[in-house]
């Protein structure tokens, strides 16, 4: 092997973090999320209605004010991880906004949703049918806003601003990969070690980066057809029965995706990783986010192929196979750094940039050369 060059590892590159170890935390969290978010309100509804004499006002006003406890101490642990002095759950090389994608868009739709209680529950008479569109509400929003990410990358616009650790004037990020990110980050605690490998991964595998954006239009298109559908039956049934729906419903969707999800995500990361033995990288620029680069075919390709068979010819093989090591750079740092770095994230360019000074306009999420992500990302030094 020549001096100064490295083999391209027969894996993809490793995320440093199993959920299969969080099961106890994740079902409490998720058990104390469902009681305050659907037990909670639908009981408190229908005993305060039809078991007392309140109101209608102060029913709906105690309903309303029991609302969110979980969502509040969340949004305010999520704020101090990011705001704390060293904080290691930050986007990577931030240096002048700390809040990550997530948190925006949780500070958005929360705005947005005391509007709408607030409206709501004031009046004499509540407008019962808006209270019963909460979830549905964050359905929109969410699904509106990923799926448009996404629309606008194949469009090939470019980051407008930061989106986590996707710079300013980089390639527009897939929506489930900033997500996927913020959340496992912060919520979950895997820090800038995880946003690092994370990014390594995104950067070095297009089968993943399609993966995600399968994935993300999914669950985007799927919230907003499933809210909308929701908003049409709360505004057409009578208004006891449209506060329930309005609250349940959309847990039930979220329970048929999960359990659609979960095959699909562990037979494509199956076929990722067989798909990265054969072919080394798959195709495309190495680290480099190219929408166009070619890849295997995943999963919900493979599907839509049985059910279309006219499209077959459609899906691009991967164009590369295993050749002669790249060359590491001379100046590459082992870790997340300030110095100087040779890769960019930017797909317009058909050759990595060399010698270019790291900031928040160049910066790609880390020294994305490395072999082994896991490594380097233990060295973090943003």
């Amino acid at each position: 092997m020549e001096e100064g060059t490295v083999p391209t590892p027969s894996e993809p590159p490793p995320l440093p973090y199993s959920l299969r170890t969080r099961k106890k935390s994740i079902a409490f969290f998720w058990t104390i999320f469902v009681i305050d978010t659907l037990a909670q309100p639908l009981i408190l509804y229908w005993c305060l209605w039809y078991l007392t004499d309140l109101s209608p006002n102060l029913v709906f006003s105690i309903v309303t004010a029991s609302l969110g406890g979980v969502s509040v101490f969340e949004y305010f642990y999520r704020l101090y991880n990011l705001f704390r002095k060293n904080s290691r759950a930050r986007p990577l090389n931030s240096r002048v906004s700390w809040l990550d994608f997530f948190q925006i868009n949780f500070t958005i739709v929360w705005l947005i949703l005391a509007i709408e209680l607030v409206v709501g529950s004031v009046p004499e008479e509540p407008y019962v049918r808006l209270i019963a569109m909460v979830l549905p509400t964050v359905m929109f929003y969410f699904g509106i806003v990923y799926l448009s990410l996404d629309i606008f990358r194949m469009m090939g616009f470019k980051a407008p601003f930061r989106i986590s650790s996707t710079p300013k004037g980089s390639v527009m990020p897939t929506a489930l990969y900033a997500l996927i990110e913020d959340v496992v980050a912060v919520d979950g605690g895997g820090g800038q070690i995880y946003r690092y490998a994370l990014r390594t991964r995104y950067l070095s595998s297009p089968y993943f980066r399609r993966m995600l954006f399968e994935m993300n239009c999914f669950w985007s298109g799927g919230s907003i057809i499933c809210a909308a559908a929701i908003t049409a039956i709360v505004f057409t049934v009578q208004e006891n029965v449209a506060f329930t729906l309005g609250w349940a419903l959309p847990f039930a969707w979220a329970i048929i995706w999960t359990l659609i999800t979960i095959p699909w995500v562990q037979s494509d990361l199956r076929r990722e990783k067989k798909a990265w033995a054969e072919n080394r990288g798959q195709g495309g620029i190495r680290w480099v986010d190219d929408i166009s680069a070619p890849t295997a075919r995943t999963r919900f390709a493979s599907v839509q192929a049985n059910i279309w068979p006219w499209t077959r010819g459609n899906q691009s093989p991967p164009s590369t196979s295993s050749g002669p090591p790249e060359k590491v750079p001379d100046h590459a740092p082992n870790g997340v750094s300030d110095g100087a770095h040779d890769v960019s994230n930017d797909a317009s360019g058909s050759t990595p940039r060399e010698g270019s000074h790291v900031d928040d306009g160049t910066y790609d999420g880390a020294t994305i050369g490395s072999p082994n992500a896991q490594q380097s990302a233990e060295k973090l030094s943003v």
